[in-house]
Order: C-alpha cells, then structure tokens, then sequence
C-alpha cells in the first residue's frame, strides 16, 4: 500500500474519531439517565446549557434557554403519563423568557410529582422554571438568580428609577418608550411569577411577596441566591442530591483550553489512617 492510501486512512480516523466520541458521551449519557430514572420511577429531562465549540471554527460559544429548548421540553412533557413523577436537572444562565415560561407552565400543569435538580446554577429563567417545581433539590453550594426583566443591556427596574429622579421635560423620546416598555415587562414579569407559584399551591399572599423579591431589582440581574437564602424566601429546597446527577454532568464536559485554570487529579481521597 503506498505511502498516500495510508495518509487518507489516517486522515478518516483521525475525522472519525471526534464522532465516536460524541457518540460515545451520548451512550454514556443515556445510560446514566435510564439508571436514574429506574431509580426514581419518573421520567428524566435534562436541561444543561454548556459552553460548545462550533464544528470547524473550534469557536466557543455559551448556550441560553431558547424556543428549541422549551419545544423538546413540552414534548418531553407530553410523552409522559400523567401520573408519573418527572425529575428535571436545570445549568443554566438563563435566556428567554417566552421559552422559561412555557417549560415552567407545562410543569406546573403536569399532575404527578416535579422536582428540579440545581447541581451547580440555574439563574434568571432557570429560577423561574425552578418555581414551577413541588420540590428543589440543590448542591450545597449551587444558586438561583433573580427574575427581574432586562431590557437589552439596562435593568428594567433601573429605568425606572431614572424615570423617577430626572425632569421628563430633560428626557429624550427613546428613554421614555425605553421607560414604557420597563413599566410593562415589570408587570408582566412580576404576575407570571405569581401565576406559577399559585398554580403550584403556594398561598396568594405569599406568592406576591416572593415574586416582589425576585423580580423588583433589588438585586443585580447576576446576585447568587443560595440554597439558605432560597429556603428563607419560603422556596421548597434541600440538598439531597443523588449521585447519577454529578454523574451525568461529568458527561457533559466543558471545551478542553490549551492551558487548562484548574486542575486536580479526579478520585475520591479517604483519609489515611495513622500508621
């Protein structure tokens, strides 16, 4: 065989090999899924927002909630009985509101069981999907976010407090439409919080001082909420995570650096005894 035959066989492995692998992780993970779903007698949904390369460019990009994700979700959602149980694993920086609405109203419709698994973070739409569950389950060290609307780059709520400090008469025609649309998005944000929670069995009163928590601004858009924070808000959070979660997340790895920020060698230690 001459020296340019075994050049383009090389060359296919090496273009095969990136395909096998990902086919692999996806064995990988729907092994992991199917053992905790057996576990738990419900049906899996992951919804894991990882940075990605783009094919060829090898350009990193981060993922956000978007319509695609609220589809897949719905579907998912309607393929399973009602009366099962469903367990959803939320990493997620947030992303659109339409599509967060949709997947926290289709979960709160749903008659059996929901509970939200929050291994690392699930801030701003992931909050507000995480509302739509009976039960939170955090990492001790994982966080929500608040579900105060952003317009572009500007907080709603900050606009406002513009509105209220400056003269109108000194105030551009873009910044007052800017102002107007603030006004609706706070409105619409604070009563679909209220809707969720409610439809979810948390009394009226509640529901509207939580969602005055969360989507008022009195935080930045990016504040962590932690798990002892989120159970004094009155959410229904704990920390029994089961290990198929950390388990599966591994199975979704981030984009190897050139020079990687963090390295350690990944076993389990135990402490030596005394000798």
């Amino acid at each position: 065989m001459s020296f340019l035959n075994w050049l383009w066989i090389l060359l296919i492995l090496v273009g095969l090999i990136p395909a096998l692998k990902q086919r692999w992780l996806e064995l990988s993970r729907q092994r992991v899924i199917r053992r905790l779903e057996e576990k738990r007698g419900s049906r899996l949904i992951t919804l894991l927002h990882r940075q990605e390369i783009l094919s060829f460019l090898g350009i990193p990009i981060s993922r956000f909630i978007d319509i695609e994700d609220s589809e897949e979700v719905l579907r998912a959602i309607r393929m399973t009985p009602k009366d099962m149980p469903i367990d959803l694993i939320l990493h997620t920086p947030g992303g659109l509101v339409l599509a967060a609405e949709q997947i926290a109203r289709a979960l709160v419709r749903h008659e059996a069981p929901v509970t939200v698994f929050i291994p690392h973070y699930a801030m701003s739409g992931g909050t507000l999907i995480a509302l739509a569950a009976d039960e939170i389950v955090m990492d001790e060290n994982a966080v929500l976010g608040p579900i105060d609307p952003q317009l572009g780059q500007y907080p709603a709520s900050s606009v406002l407090r513009v509105m209220e400090q400056k003269d109108i008469n000194k105030i551009d025609d873009e910044t007052l439409i800017l102002a107007d649309m603030a006004k609706k998005a706070l409105v619409q944000t604070k009563r679909t919080v209220i809707e969720i929670l409610t439809g979810n069995g948390m009394g009226p009163e509640k529901a509207e001082e939580l969602a005055e928590a969360l989507t008022s601004g009195q935080w930045t858009h990016d504040y962590p909420i932690t798990m002892e924070e989120a159970r004094k808000l009155g959410l229904p959070v704990q920390s029994e995570m089961p290990r198929e979660v950390y388990a599966l997340m591994s199975l979704y790895p981030q984009p190897v650096r050139r020079q990687p920020s963090v390295q350690y060698i990944p076993v389990p230690y135990r402490k030596r005894g005394k000798e």
